[in-house]
């Protein structure tokens, strides 16, 4: 693909005769709304023990993420196991490698957002901080983890889902993966390690995912470079069954078994990355409104359709978190992981503040909650949106309120 140069090595890869998934690029919005993912009963003791199981292989160690009724949504008990088990086997000689996945249908489809919004309006704000710090501090440690890991992302793998497996050696996608940063969807912002590994990708597809909370496939992500290896799902057992059986530290003897169940698979001819021109063309602009008069230029110029569905996706979405999410990507490109790490947990606990706007509250409760799907922007337009709001996402916090304080001198950071 013309366009794709910069992600040229990442093509080469063993990957699969691809299928399109069932869920369109435009169904998001209605994904998110029926989605049971984040809206689950709170837990019993006995399912707080299992939210994250462990299974012992030969010289491996495999966890599982283990709410399959929520899609796999991610708490502060989840990340704070995460983090135990992760620990205790870097420093353990006889795991080789680590592997993780998702039951059911899903690898994760991000944080629990509905509990979390529970808990600011019970003003729990404590835990709320908990559940920031606890997740983003597991990121770092995989981002800097020191024994190979593999992220099997087979299903839904959204939000704080890519956050906890991006940053690690292997993400094998699927024919079943679906990859997607819906945040501003939900008066939110790209968080969980995105503004680092959003960035990083060819061209400013970076800032078009980020903004716009588009999906991408499996095969996208191979492409694209998200994903460094392809089987078709049909295939997983065969896979995790030899993984299982490997006795090994080295990570080019695990890249050699994941190709070994590797399958081609190209994008489809709708997808985005056939228009990485376009997308450059009009995402690599430094505000959100010179990049919507770039579409609608386009859309003028080309009629091409994409364009005209972009911007009604872009209007969909929280003018506020348009803009915060595009300085976080842009700033993103020239920070390390942890650096990223520690701006993202001051902008997720700005952003829940409601000091500067209820935009979060706001987004989960039509979204996710009542499911009206009529969410009630403030500011409503991104002409209302002062650069002085937008500062203040990125402010440091109070004198009260310490920066997220991150293992650095332990791990070296991820570059």
């Amino acid at each position: 693909m013309q366009g794709l140069k910069a992600a040229a090595p990442l093509l080469i890869r063993r990957c699969s005769n691809y299928k399109k998934s069932n869920l369109s690029h435009s169904s998001l919005p209605h994904f998110l709304q029926h989605s049971r993912s984040l809206s689950s009963s709170p837990p019993t003791e006995d399912d707080f023990e299992n939210q994250v199981l462990v299974e012992d292989k030969a010289n491996s160690r495999s966890a599982i993420l283990n709410r399959p009724t929520a899609l796999n949504a991610l708490n502060t008990n989840m990340g704070a196991k995460l983090l135990e088990f992760y620990k205790a086997w870097e420093k353990d000689s006889n795991v080789g490698f680590v592997t993780l996945k998702g039951s059911g249908r899903a690898f994760s489809a991000g944080g629990d957002i509905v509990n979390l919004y529970h808990l600011m309006n019970q003003g729990k704000w404590e835990a709320c901080r908990n559940f920031f710090g606890t997740l983003y501090t597991f990121i770092y440690v995989l981002g800097t983890y020191l024994k190979p890991h593999v992220a099997i992302l087979n299903g839904i793998t959204m939000g704080g889902g890519t956050g906890v497996s991006i940053p690690g050696t292997f993400r094998l996608a699927t024919d079943k993966t679906v990859f997607s940063t819906p945040e501003t969807l939900i008066g939110f912002h790209p968080d969980a390690g995105a503004s680092f590994f959003l960035s990083h990708l060819p061209g400013h597809l970076g800032e078009y995912l980020a903004l716009t909370g588009e999906m991408l496939n499996g095969a996208e992500m191979i492409a694209c470079g998200l994903a460094t290896h392809y089987t078709n799902s049909k295939k997983l057992g065969l896979v995790e069954h030899h993984l299982g059986k490997l006795v090994t530290n080295d990570p080019s003897v695990i890249e050699t078994s994941l190709e070994q169940y590797g399958d081609l698979a190209y994008p489809d001819k709708t997808s985005v990355l056939h228009r990485i021109e376009m997308v450059d063309k009009c995402f690599s602009h430094a505000t959100v409104e010179e990049i919507l008069d770039a579409l609608e230029r386009g859309a003028a110029e080309t009629k091409d359709p994409w364009c005209s569905s972009t911007l009604r996706r872009l209007k969909e979405a929280s003018p506020l978190s348009l803009k915060v999410a595009l300085r976080s990507i842009q700033e993103g490109r020239f920070q390390t992981l942890d650096q990223c790490l520690v701006r993202e947990y001051r902008m997720s606990l700005q952003g829940i503040s409601k000091q500067i706007s209820g935009d979060f509250c706001e987004g989960v409760r039509a979204r996710m909650v009542d499911k009206d799907l009529a969410p009630k922007w403030n500011p409503p337009s991104l002409e209302q949106v002062s650069e002085d709001m937008v500062d203040r996402y990125f402010s440091p916090l109070s004198e009260s309120e310490p920066d997220l304080d991150l293992p650095t001198k332990q791990r070296e950071a991820f570059t």
